[in-house]
């Protein structure tokens, strides 16, 4: 992971077309490709991302940028889409670079293992047809909680949070570009599946081409140990 901070502005153009004047932020250049704007506010939340599949490339400023005082330009280009995300750079106060190595990932809780459990179990809620091929599915960035077929061959990665915000939308969007370079896998559809999926959320997974699924922990539950319920 590449740490810098500086001062840039940042140009986003594709699907959605959005400009950050210029700034002091940390440039965050992870080891799967992505690229994060944070400013020192907003909390996790970047003001400005590329998600993998892309490629960063260092150019030199042409005679106009460098007149305005760009000694470096990066240019993101996602993979599929073709959107770019351009940082001009004025001025580079810290860079660094870490190795981190392999993330266990996340360690669910009591309700959210539970939910990824009787999801398993009953695949019927998110489609029809469908079979477990495993859950907790490995990839070099940690497991996919389930790995799902369709009854056309398709593979179906499906990402369960018991809320779901923007974070558990670019985590299963990084999970399915590693799945999908799997001849054996792909073409892989991904399903956010949550008791409580924010509308944030839900325009992100849109946008991804995923499937969102809302689950009621209580009937699933009640499915489960076949007991009557009256609501």
């Amino acid at each position: 992971m590449r740490l810098v901070i500086a001062r840039c502005s940042v140009d986003y153009a594709g699907r959605l077309n959005a400009h950050l004047p210029p700034a002091t932020r940390l440039l965050v250049h992870k080891g799967d490709g992505s690229l994060l704007v944070h400013s020192d506010g907003g909390s996790y939340k970047p003001l400005n991302w590329m998600s993998p599949p892309c490629t960063l490339t260092v150019e030199e400023p042409d005679e106009d940028a460098a007149a305005a005082g760009i000694v470096e330009q990066w240019r993101v280009v996602h993979g599929k889409s073709g959107d770019s995300l351009v940082v001009r750079i004025e001025e580079i106060l810290h860079d660094s670079s870490h190795e981190l190595g392999v993330d266990p990932g996340l360690q669910k809780d009591g309700v959210e293992a539970d939910l990824q459990r009787l999801l398993a179990e009953q695949v019927g809620l998110v489609g029809e047809g469908l079979t477990l091929v495993r859950r907790e599915f490995p990839t070099a960035i940690g497991p996919v909680d389930l790995l799902l077929r369709d009854p056309d061959g398709g593979t179906i990665a499906v990402e369960v949070k018991r809320r779901g915000d923007i974070d558990g939308v670019e985590q299963l969007t990084r999970y399915l570009a590693l799945l999908d370079r799997d001849p054996h896998l792909s073409p892989v559809t991904g399903v956010f599946a949550a008791q409580e999926i924010k509308p944030q959320a839900r325009v992100l997974a849109a946008d991804r081409g995923i499937r969102c699924v809302t689950l009621d922990y209580d009937e699933m539950k009640g499915i489960e140990s076949g007991a009557p319920r009256l609501f």
